[in-house]
């Protein structure tokens, strides 16, 4: 409790009162969601407020609850690792969740190790272009650290153009989901909700990263007005990129399923620091597979030989040996 009280002082007038990074409002919304006897607390009557009190969460914790309540404020930002360690025991958080919760301070206590992000670049290494075109059949996509379209192969272009994905001038996953109602066609209720929770969830593990960048702020603003984002953003869900299992119903091909696996783009070990990441929609399936091949040799969507589709939708397209488009991150 003294080495508390003297990292309290040391940082007495020195915080500012934003939530920077969502710190506050991450450990409130664990707190809340924590039952008593979830960590071996009695319930005794009734309570105002859903999950522990804060007084029990920092006893659980070895805290005071004067300092508990400034970090719940959003009036210290900058409590050490061991601190927040002790609040992860406490609050009984997953692993990515602790990842979430202590890579920030880790950073600002140990900043020489960590390099600086660097800008995102506007288009993909002429390398990675490459690899794309030679993934095909494999449909395949290069995305950007909110979900932006920055370049796809051919089967890729195939598979998804019937399903609005592209519409946009400058296409977006997390757009798409929660306000093309095309989305809500392709899954169902309960493929499409659950996708929902992973994506804002990615979102939310992103901030620490990309929080002060101006297109996550607007991104995460646009979405705000959507109510079945808004109500997933308060509650600070937290996910990290991993593979997972598709199942959509297609307008031309009717059920298809996919394994999506993640690569990395760049030499970033933490997977928000990736400039660019590679995600790869793999045929769970024979059926999949035969009907992506049914669809890329169908009248209009043979692949030329330098890569660009003969169809209407070429104006779109790049002719550089990848049927790809390079969309600029900036909106």
């Amino acid at each position: 409790m003294a080495a508390e009280d003297a990292h309290c002082a040391d940082h007495e007038g020195s915080q500012g009162t934003t939530d920077e990074g969502g710190l506050a409002g991450f450990l409130r919304s664990r707190r809340e969601r924590l039952r008593p006897e979830q960590v071996g607390l009695p319930v005794s009557g009734r309570r105002r407020t859903p999950g522990l009190r804060p007084e029990e969460l920092a006893t659980l914790a070895g805290l005071s609850v004067e300092y508990l309540e400034r970090l719940e404020h959003g009036r210290d930002n900058n409590p050490s690792v061991g601190m927040l360690a002790a609040l992860a025991q406490a609050l009984r958080l997953s692993d990515d969740e602790k990842r979430h919760l202590v890579m920030p301070a880790m950073k600002r206590h140990s900043a020489t190790l960590f390099p600086a992000l660097h800008p995102v670049s506007e288009e993909p290494r002429s390398t990675v272009r490459a690899l794309l075109d030679h993934l095909d059949p494999t449909p395949a996509c290069l995305l950007g650290p909110i979900y932006n379209l920055v370049a796809w192969n051919h089967a890729w272009e195939t598979v998804v153009r019937p399903l609005g994905v592209l519409d946009e001038d400058r296409p977006n996953f997390f757009r798409y989901h929660f306000t093309n109602p095309m989305a809500h066609r392709i899954f169902t209720e309960d493929d499409w909700s659950a996708i929902a929770d992973e994506t804002v969830g990615w979102l939310r593990s992103a901030q620490p990263d990309w929080g002060s960048d101006d297109d996550y702020r607007d991104l995460v603003e646009d979405l705000g007005t959507v109510p079945e984002f808004a109500r997933r953003w308060a509650t600070h869900p937290v996910s990290f990129r991993q593979a997972e299992s598709r199942r959509l119903v297609h307008p031309d091909a009717g059920t298809l399923r996919f394994t999506l696996e993640v690569l990395l783009v760049g030499e970033a070990s933490h997977s928000f620091e990736s400039d660019h990441w590679l995600q790869l929609w793999v045929p769970y399936d024979e059926q999949t597979a035969s009907a992506i091949t049914e669809m890329v040799a169908r009248p209009g969507n043979e692949k030329t030989t330098d890569g660009a589709k003969t169809s209407e939708t070429s104006a779109l397209e790049e002719r550089s040996g990848v049927a790809a488009r390079t969309s600029r991150w900036k909106r």
